[in-house]
């Protein structure tokens, strides 16, 4: 099976390390720090042209860019910060490495940029489990995500992948319509903003309070 894991919330909580490195971000390229963010199940591509619209400024990538590298530069500080405080989500270390024994391919598919997402997996040590994956800078909108993510995985593995063999992880409505608009089931997991009622509400295939003693 194939599986596609969320960041945020889902493997990991930051404690804010990643919204500040964006308002930051904000003040230093708009000059202000800009409207107030809900990062759940967001798209750091979404989020950045969000700015640009809040400010009145025509999207521009090289502008784009410069914001990124020091959103960038900020979140590695921040993450390296007890400041923040993040962590590694309870039962995910023990998870991946027990799916990945039962020969399951696993990826990511998340709002973060594809720099940003490496940064957050690198830190908290687990980016050798994932080979693979689709990100905030493939597209701005999140449900177009889930088939460059089977894309990449059938390129990395040499095998295809039909919806009934591909299950997405994550912790938002956000991550559940994702999964459901390329055909893929979700595993909500209510470690973010959202309870476990509100994730059933939303038509999760599943829903589970963390991943502590998880098991497909």
């Amino acid at each position: 099976m194939l599986i596609l894991f969320d960041i945020d919330g889902t493997l990991v909580d930051t404690g804010g390390a990643g919204l500040t490195a964006l308002h930051d971000a904000a003040i230093e390229v708009f000059g202000k720090e800009g409207p107030s963010l809900d990062l759940a199940g967001a798209t750091d591509g979404a989020i950045l042209r969000g700015f640009f619209e809040h400010f009145g400024r025509k999207y521009d990538p090289v502008v784009g860019e410069k914001f990124y590298q020091f959103y960038l530069s900020r979140m590695k500080e921040n993450l390296g910060s007890p400041k923040y405080g993040g962590r590694l989500l309870g039962g995910v270390n023990e998870l991946l490495a027990s799916l990945k024994e039962e020969g399951h391919f696993l990826g990511l598919l998340t709002g973060n940029i594809e720099r940003g997402a490496m940064l957050k997996v690198s830190h908290y040590g687990i980016a050798e489990h994932f080979q693979f994956g689709a990100y905030g800078d493939d597209h701005w909108n999140r449900n177009k995500l889930g088939p460059i993510a089977l894309g990449r995985a059938e390129k990395s593995t040499g095998m295809k992948f039909s919806p009934d063999e591909v299950l997405v992880i994550g912790d938002t409505p956000k991550d559940v319509a994702c999964a459901h608009a390329f055909g893929a089931k979700c595993v909500a997991v209510a470690t973010g903003d959202f309870n476990v009622e509100e994730l059933v509400a939303c038509g999760a295939d599943r829903t589970v309070p963390n991943l502590t003693g998880f098991s497909l």
